[in-house]
């Protein structure tokens, strides 16, 4: 499995290197599926999702999907992600998101669908994987409006991959709120692992070994 977790995208030269070594061919020989799942939960202006999918777009791919996960047949889904050299999930709600693959049955399709391509995640795309996706987590670090927006208090994690818990945008300008006394605070309540990582910065997996790849700040609290 090849993950690529960053808080706001294909950023900075390190990041999208990063990206090529992964994909092992040109963006130009490759498809990407862009999915837009979780921004569609998203209220307010959505300016900065069509930024994204440009930048995204101008690599310059070989066929350039979106496919978003609600509403089409679960196979159809599936196979599009299947037709795709690399899986690309937008930022936005990350518990719609969960709900989203778990509530179409995709859980499993969707994991083995990573064991052969590349997944870059976009802040809530990034937030998936943990097993503390959970309402307990929501409380603790302040994301229960998120969750409670959606009608519902509870959630299943989508995978429950790993046992830390992802939080993006630290000291971002665009969540002016998230500075260090921030992350502090939610470190004095956290009962699990974290990693905060700034817009700069991303997580990678590979064959089960994480490495933080950044030209910004980051944090981890066992």
């Amino acid at each position: 499995m090849n993950l690529l977790l960053t808080s706001s995208g294909l950023r900075n030269e390190t990041l999208l290197g990063a990206l090529r070594d992964m994909l092992g061919k040109p963006f130009g020989s490759a498809n990407v599926a862009y999915v837009p799942t979780a921004s569609l939960a998203e209220p307010g202006d959505h300016g900065w999702l069509v930024d994204h999918m440009n930048s995204l777009h101008r690599l310059g791919w070989r066929q350039f999907d979106v496919l978003e996960l609600n509403g089409l047949p679960r196979q159809l889904v599936l196979d599009r992600l299947l037709n795709a050299d690399v899986i690309y999930v937008e930022g936005g709600n990350h518990y719609h998101l969960a709900r989203s693959i778990t509530g179409n049955n995709l859980a499993d399709g969707f994991l083995k669908a990573l064991q052969e391509r590349v997944y870059v995640g976009v802040s809530a795309g990034s937030m998936i994987f943990s097993r503390h996706l959970d309402a307990h987590s929501a409380d603790i670090i302040g994301d229960t409006p998120d969750l409670q927006m959606l009608g519902t208090t509870t959630l299943e994690p989508p995978f429950g991959l790993f046992d830390w818990y992802l939080k993006p945008h630290l000291c971002s300008p665009g969540f002016p709120e998230r500075d260090d006394a921030w992350a502090d605070r939610i470190v004095a309540r956290a009962d699990f692992p974290l990693y905060f990582i700034d817009d700069d910065t991303a997580i990678h997996i590979k064959d089960g070994t994480l490495n933080v790849l950044s030209e910004g700040r980051w944090r981890f609290h066992p």
